[in-house]
């Protein structure tokens, strides 16, 4: 399962290491406890869109930027996860047959084998 807030987190500290500051810097400038920012980093608490716009703040950065970003790592991760799937999982049927009690009969009222009511029924 893809979890957005670790992706959120990801980009969060992408931002912040690649400006070569601590967390301790941007926790005081976002007014966040270390531990807490730590912790949304991390991807272990979900960030409010209020303390999600004051990191964005304190890394001076557009939160539609970090939202971008995010978006772009998820889609990623969706295809990725997509490859995984076997050929059979893409190819399931959506309907299955459904078995009908006694013999079908058609619109003019000729008896149907089972088999092809069942075709009918699925398509």
């Amino acid at each position: 399962m893809i979890l957005l807030r670790r992706l959120l987190g990801d980009v969060l500290r992408r931002q912040r290491q690649r400006q070569g500051r601590t967390l301790r810097e941007v926790s005081a400038a976002a007014r966040v406890s270390l531990g807490y920012l730590s912790e949304v980093e991390r991807g272990q608490k979900e960030a409010s869109s209020e303390l999600l716009s004051a990191i964005c703040d304190a890394l001076d950065v557009r939160m539609s930027e970090v939202m971008r970003e995010v978006s772009d790592e998820l889609s990623l991760a969706e295809l990725a996860a997509m490859a995984t799937l076997s050929e059979g999982d893409l190819l399931r049927p959506v309907l299955e047959p459904v078995p009908l009690p006694g013999p079908a009969v058609d619109r003019s009222g000729t008896t149907v084998p089972k088999a092809a009511a069942m075709d009918v029924v699925a398509a």
